[in-house]
């Protein structure tokens, strides 16, 4: 069993920067593939970024690519999210989320069924 905790969310001014942080236990992450995804209310949850167990990442679409970046320690068994230039529209509840499978590929790693573990999320709030 994988434990995944969050942490990092806050309130944030437009224009500042959060590094989200997911602490995985229970499994030795470089065997996980991790993503972030993002929930905000009324929508459904989204995935932000994928990272892949050898370190290659993918983003989805436009909306926060060049201003987010995923990332891996797996020494640290850790997962970070750092978000620059953060928007209003970036207001939402983060989660941290793993998946088993070996082969990658965006069939799965692009919605939440292709992911076995979730974090509790952790909130973020993008406001003047």
């Amino acid at each position: 069993q994988v434990q995944l905790v969050e942490s990092g969310g806050g309130l944030v001014q437009p224009g500042g920067s959060l590094r989200l942080s997911c602490a995985a236990s229970g499994r030795t992450l470089s065997t996980l593939t991790m993503a972030w995804f993002r929930q905000a209310p009324g929508q459904e949850r989204e995935l932000v970024a994928a990272i892949k167990r050898s370190g290659g990442t993918s983003y989805n679409g436009n909306s926060v690519k060049g201003r987010f970046t995923v990332s891996r320690d797996n020494a640290k068994s850790t997962v970070y999210l750092q978000m620059n230039s953060l928007k209003p529209e970036d207001t939402a509840v983060y989660y941290c989320a793993a998946a088993r499978r070996k082969t990658w590929d965006s069939s799965w790693s692009t919605v939440t069924e292709g992911y076995d573990y979730w974090g509790q999320g952790t909130q973020v709030t993008v406001s003047s």
